[in-house]
Order: structure tokens, then sequence, then C-alpha cells
């Protein structure tokens, strides 16, 4: 038997997996290189106690953003063992582009008990509570809005949207548990799943939010929050 046939039988087999895996991919771009904070910018909210900000580099790359809190240098966000954490006083970290439209946004994350953190989206480059949209990122925390649910915008009461939005209640994740959330915002409409599942579908009648910014948040010196992916992929509407 010729051995042509079967190497060219191979080789197409080779070809097409590795095609496949190519469209599996396609048009997701990874915001977080597994290594440093390239592309991405703290800023601390005002009156929380943080001074002396500094950036800690490794070969000229930043592996953390660093402040002093009562006296003492802390991370306030950084590389460790491949994934990006956060802690300390309240904190956003942002990417550093900020016309993102229609896309989308998907994390890899995990919260630990009493945590609090949220996935931003359109939101704007500026300290505090900065307007745009939330994902939140909660599975025990005293606020009682948990994973999958969606701040319409991160300064207005919640209760204003209650009955226009799913709350989730109960966190469809444990503390310390890894989970993917994803942020679908195409216009107005914006779609939330957690671990593939939809937990959000809402049409913002004020589409009050067109473009901005992906920021992730510290919400507290409680919190810690750990994400090993950040990725998005941008849509056309």
């Amino acid at each position: 038997m010729s051995r042509f046939p079967a190497f060219l039988t191979c080789a197409t087999a080779v070809f097409l997996l590795s095609a496949a895996r190519a469209d599996d991919s396609d048009g997701w771009v990874q915001l977080f290189n597994g290594k440093d904070l390239t592309g991405w910018k703290m800023v601390p909210n005002p009156g929380n106690g943080i001074s002396g900000l500094t950036e800690k580099k490794v070969d000229g790359k930043v592996v953390a953003f660093e402040g002093t809190v009562k006296g003492k240098k802390v991370p306030l966000w950084r590389v460790e063992d491949g994934n990006i954490i956060g802690g300390g006083p309240s904190t956003h970290l942002f990417s550093e582009r900020g016309d993102y439209e229609d896309f989308h946004f998907r994390v890899e994350a995990k919260i630990n008990d009493k945590g609090n953190s949220g996935q931003y989206f359109r939101t704007a480059f500026e300290p505090g509570f900065p307007k745009g949209y939330e994902a939140q990122i909660n599975a025990t925390h005293a606020d009682p809005i948990r994973t999958g649910s969606l701040y319409p915008d991160a300064r207005t009461p919640l209760k204003d949207y209650k009955d226009k939005i799913t709350v989730m209640n109960t966190a469809p994740h444990k503390p310390d548990e890894w989970f993917t959330q994803e942020v679908i915002a195409v216009g107005p409409k914006i779609t939330i799943l957690v671990n593939g599942k939809k937990t959000v579908e809402w049409e913002d009648p004020n589409y009050l939010y067109k473009k901005g910014h992906f920021a992730l948040q510290a919400h507290d010196p409680g919190s810690i929050m750990t994400f090993r992916k950040v990725e998005v992929k941008e849509l056309k509407k």
C-alpha cells in the first residue's frame, strides 16, 4: 500500500484540527497575558487611605501596583502564579483602551468568602465607583446582590432597577471556586452568563453608556479577587 495517501490523510487531519482550533479562538483577544499587567492601569478610590503609589517591575514590565496603607507598602493588584490578584482598600484596574463598544467580555475568576468584586464594562476611567455598567462578582459578601447580577449604573441604587432586570440572590458558585462570567453587550442590549447559564438579559431603555473601558474591582480590604483569564471578542451590530 502506498504511504503517500496515508500521509496526505494524516496531514489533512492535522490541518483541519489546527483550523478548527483557530476558528474556536477567532476574534478573541487576551487582555491579560498571564505574566504581567501590560495593558492595565490602576486608579484608587479617593479617601481610602492609600498613598505613595508605585509600580513594581520585572524586566521592564509592571507586575504589581503597590501603595502605602497604614504606613506599610502593600500590593494592591499583582500577578502571581499566572493570575491577577486584587486586594486591599478600594481600587479599580482599568484596560488602557477606552473605546470598547459592542463585545463579548469574558473572565475566569474566583472570589474569597465575604469578598466583593465586579466586572465593569463601557466604564469611564476615573476614581471612585466609575460611571458604567457592572456585572457583579460576589458569593457571600454582606451585599446581597450576587455574581450574575447587573448594576445598570454603578452609582445608582439597584432598587431603582429591580423590577427591570434579574438580580441573583444566590451565587451560582461557592467562595474560592473558579467560575466563568460573560458579558455580551450589543447596543443597549446586555446579556450576562455564569458558567454558561444566562442570568441577565436586559435592554437599557436609556442606553446610558455606549462605549468605554473595561475594569476589574477591588471593593474593600476584606475582599480578595483572582482572575486567571480576561478576554474580549469585539462584535459588529
